[in-house]
């Protein structure tokens, strides 16, 4: 009785483990699946130069690529910052700017996907955002700072193009916490720097 007992443990033991697993890559077979769509819809947009959902029932649907060309880091960003989205992809957040206008873009993510690698940006890294229509802005990183949720100290009416980037801190924590990793950039951060460089060789 008692080596049946244990038997029957070990299997209901080894079927949950498979439960588990088939759960686990059944989400890592959807994250690959939906980003070949958000793929394929953003490529969709840039050519027509409408919104196009990447599954019918979205209620989002990608408005921009951002990309990191040092750490080859890249994701597709979605509209709003609703929970669908933000379990999809980065989102744009409403009221902030459209990349390349005046004020500040800002896009938010979770830490441990598609914004992983913000701990690995330094001053100076380009960003690079892709919107809809085609149109393709750089922006060089200038600082990152740790801050509260209610606090984030993003202004979205600042002077010249800006971009904020957003996720939970830290990093490589487990549980949902009250601080906010916040990466800020500037378009004309570099272009200055280029130009004082090219009046010092003049000079």
């Amino acid at each position: 009785m008692r080596r049946r007992t244990l038997s029957t443990g070990a299997a209901i033991l080894a079927a949950l483990g498979l439960i588990v697993m088939s759960q686990g890559l059944w989400i890592k077979a959807k994250a690959i699946v939906a980003q070949v769509l958000l793929e394929r819809a953003f490529s969709e947009s840039v050519a027509t130069g409408r919104p196009v959902k990447p599954w019918s029932w979205a209620d989002t649907w990608p408005v921009a690529r951002i990309s990191v060309p040092r750490l080859r880091a890249s994701a597709i960003a979605l509209a709003g910052g609703s929970g669908q989205a933000l379990a999809f992809g980065p989102g744009h957040l409403d009221r902030s700017a459209e990349p390349g206008e005046a004020g500040t873009a800002v896009y938010a993510a979770h830490r441990d996907t598609h914004f992983a690698f913000l701990g690995n940006l330094r001053p100076g890294d380009e960003i690079r955002v892709a919107r809809g229509d085609g149109l393709v802005f750089s922006y060089w990183v200038t600082d990152s700072q740790v801050v509260d949720w209610d606090k984030p100290n993003i202004d979205l009416d600042a002077p010249g193009p800006n971009l904020a980037l957003a996720t939970c801190w830290p990093l490589d924590a487990k549980m949902h916490g009250p601080k906010r990793l916040v990466v800020h950039a500037n378009m004309e951060v570099n272009q200055k720097a280029v130009r004082t460089a090219l009046t010092a060789q003049v000079n």
